[in-house]
């Protein structure tokens, strides 16, 4: 802080005996210790808050970079989900421009097709369940009636 050598030290010192007395000067100097202190406490704390508004602006300047970034991406995104919904749209109205009634023919085929399809599943469905439910009735053989048959055989 203050660049004061040995040699200065010792004539403040002599002068402040002189001016003070011997008396006074301990107090005096405590004093001077305790002022000093405080001013360097003081001027850390405002180096410490200077820093942290510095930390705090670098970090208010990086959000307002990445929050620009991030618009511009929604807004690239915005407008490549538009672009793509009216190349759908257009592929969607060609077809049915380009081959009048067919695209209505071929679609009611499909749909044919498909009802065609889930009824052939929901039978399915219900051929394994009519099974599985059958052989869930049907009581399977129990140990004593097998071992009784077997005993029979045997014996005949």
């Amino acid at each position: 802080m203050f660049d004061i050598g040995f040699l200065e030290l010792l004539i403040i010192g002599v002068v402040g005996l002189l001016v003070l007395g011997p008396e006074r000067l301990p107090k005096a100097a405590r004093t001077a210790g305790l002022w000093i202190g405080r001013i360097k406490r003081s001027v850390a704390g405002m180096q410490r808050e200077i820093s942290a508004q510095l930390e705090a602006e670098e970090l208010r300047q990086k959000l307002k970079e990445q929050e620009r970034k991030l618009d511009d991406s929604v807004n690239q995104a915005k407008r490549s989900a538009e672009q793509a919904k009216r190349s759908v749209e257009s592929i969607a109205d060609t077809p049915n421009k380009g081959n009048g009634g067919q695209a209505d023919s071929t679609g009611a085929q499909s749909a044919s097709a498909g009802q065609r399809l889930d009824d052939a599943v929901d039978s399915a469905a219900r051929a394994s369940s009519s099974s599985a439910s059958a052989s869930t009735l049907s009581p399977a053989p129990s140990d004593d009636t097998a071992s009784s048959e077997h005993k029979d055989s045997a014996t005949r």
